[in-house]
């Protein structure tokens, strides 16, 4: 699911968003985070592991993203859909993941769900896509993770087209920060050394939220 191209004398200090001290969260937040996916079964597995970080810091995830991707056959959809009544007690019984039934159950329906959208519409990367026009959209300049914002029209719009569809476990807080993962946000602080200006990217400001204009 991507790798970074920095050598490791080249992170020294700089300025990131989060990470720092963490060779790990180094490696993803310099490079992963927020660079565009396209790859169906990779999509796929970013939107589970979401999924699986609900409630959960994401450190916890990443730390335990390669025995997920061995637990789940690398994520690839049109096995995990076919996943039974073995396959569940064997992830349940997997202390190498997160063991939460309703999140795995998720998993395996959203499988499903996954394999009908590319059926539709030709390939899972250009269903999501369609979200955000094909365009990576560049969130408002922030300073903190306070803030930035936990969702957006465009996520909204994913989450409930996602459950019309028969997805599971997909609101629009999970969505936001999928979109963030995947490159379709750029969320980078204004302070972090991966942040570009609005117009350094290929798309356009995020349309402003009905809840920015709470209070």
């Amino acid at each position: 699911m991507g790798n970074t191209g920095l050598k490791e004398p080249e992170r020294e200090g700089l300025i990131r968003c989060w990470g720092t001290g963490d060779g790990l969260m180094v490696a993803y937040h310099d490079g992963e985070w927020g660079f565009p996916v396209h790859d169906d079964q990779a999509l796929f597995a970013h939107l589970t592991l979401d999924i699986f970080q609900a409630g959960l810091s994401w450190r916890t995830i990443l730390y335990k993203r390669q025995a997920f991707l061995l637990a789940f056959d690398g994520f690839q959809p049109e096995v995990v859909a076919r996943y039974g009544a073995a396959d569940r007690r064997r992830l349940l019984a997997n202390k190498g993941i997160v063991r939460n039934r309703r999140k795995i159950e998720a998993a395996i329906a959203n499988a499903g769900a996954g394999l009908r959208v590319i059926e539709d519409f030709g390939s899972f990367d250009r269903y999501l896509w369609r979200f955000t026009e094909g365009r990576t959209l560049k969130g408002p300049p922030a300073r903190t993770f306070a803030d930035l914002r936990t969702s957006c029209p465009e996520s909204d719009a994913m989450a409930h087209d996602l459950r019309e569809r028969g997805f599971t476990f997909v609101g629009t807080t999970i969505c936001y920060a999928f979109m963030q993962a995947v490159g379709m946000i750029d969320d980078h602080l204004v302070d972090c050394f991966r942040y570009r200006q609005e117009g350094e990217t290929a798309g356009r400001l995020l349309a402003p939220h009905p809840a920015d204009s709470i209070g």
